[in-house]
């Protein structure tokens, strides 16, 4: 067999001889020999042939290089397969990293949440601690505040026992000296009547006969007296009987000295009231029913029911709530039937927004009771400064002389009342409220405090125990306000009157004279009852003397037109103009 050329006549290496390859297969079996039992050496033979027969056939040259391309290519394919695992093993330790990196992230994250938490617990904790020693804070200075009041009122009850103590001992000197007085003017008549008495003693019998003698002559011209009387009075009958013109002279002399008698009389009575309406009247009452000619209206004219015309009797002018004007005219009877039974009265205490109709309701409250009444402001009691006191003693002296008994309406009661320890009440302030609670201390039979006031809060507790029924007067609701536009619209409008005269007309000399308001009635064109409702609707949130002055300004508009009438237009413009000022008017309040 010839060696194999390959293409293009070139000769091709020479494959291993078949000596080599035989040796090697023979090494190869001698170490496998032992290795591996199962191992063919037969199949080794088949191999070692097919390789000679290769090696002799003309391709041996291709089938080499085609076994080394295979060879390469399963090389390329390893090295692709490894390039791969790295691929996949780098894509994994970055799938690694990620996990481990988002791992770390989520960590991270919830230790920073961990942090903030936390830093909000111990927030938290700060501010609990601080609302806490806040609290404590506040705790010790009510406390101290409260000890504070309670050495005020401590030092002021010690005051007041001291004064009281003074007043006491005052009031038993006093007594022992006129009881001391009184032993002297007793002792003193009983020596100069003893004395009489044994001079009389010693010249009775002369005594006897003078005052016999006295008599008998005292008899004597009596008789005489009574028989020339009767004889002219008989004669001046009979001429006057005789004669008609003597007789209407006679008529007309004992009609004039009758009313001559009469008018020194009511003009005495007259006097003698006004002397003691300003000579006794306490500085501190502005206005008072006592001393002039106004009668109050008897109790005995009132009704237990709670019916409407009835309380408008009781409130006259003054338009309250319903479920109000009841319970004001239960205060009334009940006010009435305590003066009746001589029970002791009620202190009573109203309040609420100004302008509401709390001094007028107390003036018809006296007025129904049957009491008298007397107004006084707190503002009065301030400049009075040390003769505060005094002058209320004073004032309490006097309103327990009166017969009938009487309601002290106190206006602004907050303006000395003021609660003890404030900036408001002061040294003089105090001592004024200190007398107060002391008169008003048990209960009283003659006088019947009222009291107003436009901020309740502000009053001394004290004077607030002291008050038995407390009065809400507040502002108007639709229904009141509509009456109350009504009232004003006739009292103002349609009749004329002055919506601020609630006094009856004044009388002379019993009633001889009498004076009356005179009527300035307005001719009111298109002007219906649906116009003073829908006007009434528009007023929420006056006050009934706020009402009474829209009612009054309607009234000078009328006064001031060219026809002198009220007409709608009119009254739509007022009111919308007056509404706007009370708007204004609330802002700088």
């Amino acid at each position: 067999m010839c060696a194999p050329f390959g293409l293009g006549g070139k000769k091709e290496s020479s494959p291993p001889s078949d000596q080599k390859f035989e040796s090697e297969i023979k090494a190869s079996r001698s170490n496998k020999s032992g290795a591996n039992a199962a191992f063919d050496p037969e199949a080794l033979e088949r191999g070692a042939k097919a390789l000679r027969e290769i090696n002799q056939s003309p391709y041996a040259t291709k089938v080499l290089e085609l076994s080394r391309t295979q060879e390469q290519t399963k090389q390329s394919e390893l090295r692709a397969r490894e390039a791969e695992a790295a691929a996949a093993a780098a894509a994994h330790a970055t799938e690694r990293e990620k996990v481990m990196w988002s791992e770390q992230s989520r960590v991270e994250k919830e230790r920073s949440q961990q942090q903030a938490q936390l830093k909000q617990y111990d927030d938290e904790l700060a501010r609990k601690r601080m609302a806490t020693e806040h609290e404590q804070r506040r705790q010790r200075n009510a406390e101290m505040v409260k000890l504070q009041e309670e050495g005020v009122e401590r030092q002021e009850a010690i005051k007041r026992a001291t004064e009281e103590k003074i007043q006491r001992e005052r009031r038993e000197t006093e007594r022992y000296r006129a009881e001391l007085e009184r032993e002297n003017l007793r002792a003193k008549a009983i020596a100069e009547a003893e004395g009489r008495i044994a001079e009389n003693r010693k010249n009775e019998d002369v005594i006897r006969r003078q005052m016999i003698a006295k008599v008998t002559a005292e008899t004597d011209k009596a008789v005489k007296l009574v028989n020339e009387t009767l004889g002219l009075i008989g004669g001046g009958f009979n001429s006057i009987l005789g004669d008609r013109d003597r007789m209407m002279m006679f008529v007309g002399s004992a009609t004039a000295l009758a009313a001559g008698v009469y008018a020194s009389r009511e003009g005495a009575r007259f006097g003698f009231r006004q002397l003691e309406k300003y000579i006794g009247q306490p500085s501190l009452i502005r206005e008072t029913s006592r001393g002039s000619f106004w009668k109050p209206k008897p109790a005995a004219a009132a009704s237990t029911a709670a019916a409407p015309a009835q309380a408008n009797g009781i409130l006259g002018d003054v338009v309250l709530g319903n479920k109000l004007q009841e319970r004001v005219q239960r205060l009334a009877v009940s006010t009435a039937n305590t003066k009746k039974h001589s029970a002791p009265f009620r202190n009573i205490l109203f309040h609420g927004p100004p302008g509401t109709g709390k001094t007028m309701a107390a003036k018809r409250l006296a007025r129904y009771s049957g009491l008298d009444y007397a107004v006084m402001t707190g503002g009065d009691v301030a400049p009075l400064g040390a003769n505060a006191v005094t002058k209320l003693h004073e004032m309490f002296d006097w309103a327990s002389t009166s017969r009938k008994g009487l309601l002290l309406f106190i206006d602004e009661a907050d303006a000395f009342l003021a609660k003890r320890g404030s900036d408001v009440a002061g040294t003089e302030s105090r001592a004024a409220l200190n007398a107060l609670l002391y008169r008003t201390g048990e209960m009283n039979r003659d006088v019947a405090l009222v009291l107003a006031t436009n901020r309740p809060e502000d009053l001394d507790k004290a004077v607030l125990d002291r008050m038995d029924e407390s009065v809400e007067i507040g502002l108007p609701d639709l229904e009141a306000r509509k009456r109350m536009v009504k009232l004003y619209f006739d009292k103002l409008i349609v009749r004329g009157a002055d919506a601020g005269d609630d006094k009856p007309a004044k009388s002379f000399f019993g009633g001889l004279f009498r004076r009356s308001l005179p009527e300035r009635p307005i001719e009111v064109k298109d002007v219906t009852d649906a116009d003073l409702d829908a006007g009434a609707a528009k007023t929420e949130g006056l006050s009934g003397r706020e009402i009474s002055k829209l009612m009054a300004s309607v009234q000078a508009a009328a006064h001031g037109s060219s026809d002198g009438a009220c007409t709608k237009a009119m009254l739509e413009e007022v009111t919308t103009t007056k509404l706007a000022e009370n708007k204004t008017k609330a802002k700088w309040g």
